[in-house]
């Protein structure tokens, strides 16, 4: 198989996946209704966001974008966003079925974010914190250049301003499109937490559905306190990857939220109502 035959097999592979993609979303999402994908009961839009966007049959928790995540969590109108200006350029010219600069754009179209990253400081029951807030529906909350920059730059700013972090996560992992370049982050946004380590300041980990890959390999298993949203997914490589390796079958709660807490790799499990009032305690553990 030529390089170009492969390519043309992948873009084939993408847009059957889309369409498939399409036609589940029409079926799930109807007019003012909403069907859980966890346990297909029929809800209202309105019923849904007033319960944090958690299924009040299953308590099936629906993935949130960072807006949203920064409305439940954040004291109202108390957040500033910081370091908004620096966006993504494309350093190698990469293109594979499509280019990286078309799918920036259309990331950016589709979120209205300039970055899978949104970096700020505000208030969580008048707890004064800096906050990274990752957003899966930008480019599936890759981490690029852009982000590695954001999240260091956000925790040099709590540094500066003796104040505590939380990093709130949900990716896929590193950004191919940014090859080593995107890899660099790793170690870039981990020196970062050393160093707001070094000054004596609480480091909090948020994980969300779901945290793959380069964020979990760096700034994202590194808090003091590691919280995992109830029923969050949570790894390195995904479970069909890791079945194939081993030729074995998974446990089915496997890298769950719960099952990590089982073996000891998250602090805690929190259910979204109870979020705010869980880092809320933290905060007032430590006197920050």
């Amino acid at each position: 198989m030529t390089i170009q035959e492969w390519f043309d097999k992948r873009k084939e592979a993408q847009i059957q996946r889309r369409q498939l993609e399409a036609s589940r979303s029409e079926d799930v999402t109807t007019g003012l209704w909403t069907k859980c994908v966890h346990c297909e009961a029929q809800i209202t839009k309105r019923d849904l966001e007033e319960n944090m966007m958690v299924c009040p049959s299953c308590d099936y928790h629906f993935r949130i974008n960072a807006r949203e995540r920064i409305h439940q969590l954040f004291d109202k109108d108390s957040f500033e966003e910081l370091f908004r200006e620096i966006k993504p350029t494309d350093p190698l010219g990469f293109v594979d079925t499509v280019s990286y600069v078309d799918r920036l754009e259309k990331a950016k179209a589709k979120t209205g974010l300039e970055e899978a990253v949104i970096t700020g400081i505000g208030e969580i029951e008048s707890h004064k914190i800096a906050a990274a807030i990752m957003d899966f529906d930008f480019m599936g909350g890759s981490m690029g250049s852009v982000v590695g920059e954001k999240v260091t730059k956000i925790i040099e700013e709590a540094i500066a301003r003796r104040l505590p972090v939380i990093a709130i996560t949900s990716s896929g992992g590193a950004r191919m499109q940014e090859s080593a370049l995107s890899l660099m982050q790793m170690a870039k946004t981990s020196c970062a937490v050393s160093r707001l380590d070094e000054a004596g300041l609480l480091y909090i980990n948020l994980l969300t559905e779901p945290t793959f890959g380069g964020i979990t390999a760096s700034f994202g298993m590194l808090g003091d306190i590691i919280i995992a949203e109830q029923g969050a997914r949570i790894g390195f490589a995904g479970r069909r990857v890791i079945e194939q390796t081993i030729r074995q079958k998974l446990p089915a709660d496997f890298q769950t939220a719960e099952y990590l807490l089982k073996y000891g790799q998250v602090d805690m499990v929190s259910k979204r109502q109870d979020l705010r009032k869980n880092i809320a305690s933290i905060l007032d553990m430590h006197g920050v």
